[in-house]
């Protein structure tokens, strides 16, 4: 069974707190829109599509709370207001993810459209927003499991050993059911390559500072039985050189008009050992990652994040033997006093990526070697 990360019924919504992970599974309880913006912000919860589905859902559970409760304005544009700076709240959690600046544009034409309705009320308004931040979540598995069926046959052609018919691929970061509502994004390609027996070996970074590729991405290939072998992050150029990887397949928290790409630090540096070495470099992301109002990526604003991630490290305590989970320590891995530098990402040009997978196909630059990535909005694709 593929992990879950976000457990959601009517009313009530629940988040795997993924800081303590791999070492134990505790679910956090969201009740409104500031518990979500603290559980992004301390990256409780992560990776774009899922931190823009649990804001939505979040701020469902306070409006069915309020409503529950006879708090809730029973007059439309008053509900309609209070939800749209709900919203813009809960973007302040993560500014450079775009699926969340996106989600929250489109739930805000949702509230608008209800409470234009002649006579709507405050609760018509908070049902139209429940049904559509419920539908982003079932949305959102599906687009994934495309985007693993889409990915995983374009590397088959592309790349696979004509003598096996298997490939061996490199990850970065997580982007499985821990990062997505379910199965996951570039982690859903290895998941399609695994299930069709097209994979002989996945490779995943330990992906420095917050270590997400050790922590998680190898909590979740281990759990689902996947071949898999961790390497540090200063390790993929030696790896690359022995001819042992045929793609890499990363996600994003944006792409941009023109194909660049910002997705967790190191990334760039993955795509340019790539290049250098002959290998696939693909994107694996939803459409709703995809902005096309931004049209390079020097325009993307990069979050920092404070420096004690990098000169810090907090784990259960090893005695030589064994692990003691009732023991959680934090230890200085870098000299006192030392400045740091901490970009949360970093922006990899088109001109680096090979494709960009998305739930309707994946997208290739022309003889140009540019992308049209407009195209991938055709209302007639998927």
């Amino acid at each position: 069974m593929v992990l879950q990360a976000i457990r959601y019924q009517h009313g009530d919504l629940k988040i795997l707190d993924q800081l303590k992970l791999p070492h134990a599974e505790q679910f956090d309880e969201i009740k409104n829109s500031r518990d979500a913006w603290h559980a992004i912000k301390e990256m409780r919860t992560r990776g774009a599509p899922a931190i823009a589905i649990v804001a939505a859902l979040a701020l469902a559970v306070e409006l069915q709370s309020l409503a529950s409760d006879n708090k809730l304005s029973q007059i439309g544009d008053e509900v309609s207001v209070f939800v749209s700076e709900k919203l813009d709240y809960l973007v302040t959690s993560r500014p450079t993810a775009v699926n969340l600046a996106d989600a929250a544009r489109k739930l805000k034409k949702v509230i608008q459209s209800a409470a234009s309705s002649p006579g709507a009320s405050g609760n018509d308004v908070q049902v139209a927003y429940v049904k559509a931040a419920e539908q982003m979540l079932i949305d959102d598995v599906a687009d994934n499991e495309a985007i693993g069926k889409h990915g995983a046959e374009w590397i088959v052609k592309k790349a696979a050993s004509e003598a096996t018919g298997q490939v061996s691929v490199l990850t970065h970061c997580n982007t499985g059911s821990l990062a997505t509502a379910g199965y996951g994004t570039a982690l859903g390609v290895v998941r399609s390559l695994h299930t069709n027996g097209a994979l002989a070996q996945a490779f995943c970074t330990e992906t420095r500072p917050y270590n997400q590729g050790s922590r998680l991405t190898a909590f979740e290939l281990v759990h689902d039985k996947i071949p898999a072998t961790l390497i540090t992050d200063s390790m993929a150029a030696a790896l690359l050189s022995h001819s042992r990887v045929a793609a890499i397949v990363v996600g994003a928290d944006r792409v941009v008009a023109n194909g660049d790409t910002a997705n967790k630090i190191g990334t760039y540096g993955l795509a340019v050992l790539a290049r250098h070495h002959g290998v696939k470099f693909l994107v694996a992301a939803p459409r709703t990652t995809i902005d096309l109002d931004t049209h390079k990526g020097s325009d993307i604003i990069i979050e920092e994040r404070p420096g004690k991630e990098v000169k810090l490290i907090k784990g259960p305590r090893h005695d030589g033997a064994s692990l003691d989970l009732g023991q959680v320590e934090t230890i200085s891995i870098a000299a006192e006093g030392i400045s740091v530098w901490n970009p949360a990402f970093d922006v990899t040009p088109a001109e680096l990526i090979d494709g960009i997978i998305t739930e309707v196909g994946v997208a290739e630059k022309d003889s140009q070697g540019n992308f049209h990535l407009a195209k991938l909005f055709d209302d007639d694709l998927g």
